[in-house]
């Protein structure tokens, strides 16, 4: 059973400063840079943990090697169009603690399009998951709506990461709502989860998305997660033990252990269980990706 994940292909450059910034002048950081992009870390977690995974997305043409022999590393089955005219896109992430500020620049992902999604991408697929930077732009959103259709005609289910409070607020909930729904699972962080819904507790925004979807995966970050699901299952986990040295790619290490254990069929405790130990790992090491001693 293959997982099949559609989303943005990012270089990162994450920066974590080590003392408070000097306004104006120079503040001493370690810097480090990456493979990274919410997508393409899911399907990279979700390799190292064992899910059988493919990946589409688009890269710079001068990048599409690099992109695809680090998505291989971890086991991922990687169809990266290359873009000739738009770079790779870039992340500057400023991580502080178990915060972090993201100033994006999307470039080649926003050229995805129709001829990257060709019907062989579902052969063998079972799920068929999402990213919701690939909803937020109109062109790049009509060629994954219909990858998810035609996923749907063969019988694959379908999950939706709604990916940024930030673009998701500029969309508008009600638009993003209707774009999504259909999934079978949706996983969106507490920020989110309030913007989609206009509820405030975590019970409250689950109990809103069921409407839309049968199961909800709801993102608490230090809190842990709330799993809840039409069945009237309800599960709060504690987030798992870990030292935060960067929560970059945190959510996406969190969808990762959850689609792993549900591509795999185990009990919806067990998926929620491998998520938040997932997103424990995420959160104790720099970078988006799993290490390779994963």
């Amino acid at each position: 059973m293959t997982v099949l994940v559609v989303g943005d292909v990012i270089d990162d450059i994450v920066v974590r400063p080590l003392r408070p910034t000097a306004p104006d002048t120079d503040t001493p950081s370690a810097i480090t840079a990456g493979p990274g992009g919410s997508g393409a870390n899911q399907a990279a977690w979700l390799g190292a943990l064992g899910a059988r995974v493919r990946f589409a997305g688009r890269v710079g043409a001068a990048d599409a090697a690099a992109h695809t022999a680090a998505l291989a590393a971890s086991g991922v089955d990687a169809r990266l169009a290359a873009d000739p005219g738009a770079p790779t896109g870039r992340i500057v992430v400023l991580a502080r603690g178990g915060r972090r500020d993201m100033y994006t620049d999307r470039g080649a992902n926003l050229n995805l399009c129709a001829a990257d999604l060709p019907d062989d991408l579902l052969d063998g697929v079972t799920l068929l998951h999402v990213s919701g930077y690939s909803l937020f732009q109109p062109g790049v959103r009509a060629a994954a709506g219909d990858l998810m259709r035609r996923a749907r005609e063969r019988g694959a289910e379908t999950s939706v990461d709604p990916a940024s409070a930030a673009f998701l607020a500029d969309a508008g909930p009600a638009a993003f709502r209707a774009w999504a729904r259909g999934a079978r699972l949706i996983f969106p962080n507490l920020d989110e989860g309030r913007l989609l819904t206009g509820a405030r507790e975590p019970a409250a925004v689950a109990a809103a998305l069921l409407e839309d979807h049968p199961v909800v995966a709801l993102k608490l970050g230090a809190e842990g997660a709330l799993v809840a699901a039409r069945d009237g299952t309800r599960l709060a986990l504690p987030s798992a033990p870990a030292e935060v040295v960067d929560p970059t790619g945190a959510g996406d290490a969190f969808c990762a252990g959850f689609l792993a254990g549900w591509a795999a069929g185990r009990p919806l405790e067990d998926c929620a269980r491998g998520a938040v130990a997932a997103a424990g790992r995420a959160v104790a090491a720099v970078g988006a990706r799993p290490r390779k001693e994963f």
